[in-house]
């Protein structure tokens, strides 16, 4: 912790400055009213603890020169209204306290300004029946998938699946059709959102999906999905919805049979 008490400027703000690590869990000091995270990168996982007895009035600011992907706030013994999250690098949040209900309130940023498109870890689609994307944040209430190239070793229909500790594999309403404006081809499924190849082994797909959490009380999720078909320049229609009777923590893409493979292309995952 740093004061400074100058003769020009009048008392400044304390601050303290820390390097942390993954998994860290910070408590504000007596004193400290500035919080500046160095780490050397993209933090998964933090906590940060309110300082106890605060005095009414009392500022609370939270800086990171690096990302921290999933944050918890602790108020300790008081409650964070609109908590962070996580934290965006460079861009620093604010509570101030009020002792009459004992609750800090943001100044600037806070749950609505502390949430950021975290891009995944692009994945080569050429083998395996299954590509998972898993330790999705529970905060999360959008997911975007990218593909490209995506191609399968037979004929089998693609399908993406979401899951809450485990992927679902029923009771899903999805639909899919492909088509050229005049003509095309629609297919439904209960096993997940499908993606209409065309029933055609040596086809690519290409497009964006888009999973959102539509009732967050009752674990309502629905996607659009639009794409092309490479190499019959067609267009690529899906839409669906699940409930899940948890908290969406993953997203595979698979295929209807299970036995397929893919063999071509690749995949990308971003939330937030």
């Amino acid at each position: 912790m740093t004061a400074v008490l100058s003769g020009t400027n009048g008392l400044l703000q304390s601050y303290d400055y820390q390097v942390l690590t993954t998994g860290f869990s910070y408590t504000f000091a007596p004193g400290t009213q500035v919080l500046v995270i160095d780490p050397a990168g993209t933090l998964a996982t933090g906590t940060i603890t309110m300082p106890a007895a605060p005095a009414d009035g009392m500022t609370i600011t939270v800086e990171s020169t690096q990302q921290v992907t999933a944050l918890t706030m602790s108020g300790n013994g008081g409650t964070v209204v609109g908590p962070a999250v996580q934290l965006i690098p460079n861009q620093p949040l604010s509570w101030v306290y009020r002792t009459s209900n004992t609750s800090w309130y943001p100044l600037w940023g806070g749950a609505g300004r502390a949430s950021a498109l975290v891009s995944g870890t692009l994945v080569a689609s050429t083998s395996g029946t299954s590509i998972d994307f898993t330790g999705i944040p529970s905060w999360v209430k959008r997911v975007t998938v990218m593909f490209n190239g995506v191609s399968l070793s037979g004929t089998a229909t693609l399908l993406f699946q979401i899951g809450a500790g485990s992927i679902a594999n029923t009771g899903y309403a999805g639909n899919s059709s492909y088509g050229t404006g005049a003509t095309g081809a629609g297919i439904s499924s209960t096993s997940g959102f499908p993606i209409n190849n065309a029933a055609l082994a040596t086809e690519t797909v290409s497009g964006t999906a888009i999973f959102s959490l539509l009732n967050s009380s009752t674990g309502f999720w629905v996607m659009q999905l639009v794409g092309n078909l490479g190499s019959a320049g067609y267009f690529l229609i899906s839409s669906g919805s699940k409930t899940l009777s948890g908290t969406l923590d993953r997203v595979r893409l698979t295929t209807s049979n299970g036995t397929d493979t893919f063999d071509a292309g690749s995949i990308n995952i971003m939330y937030e």
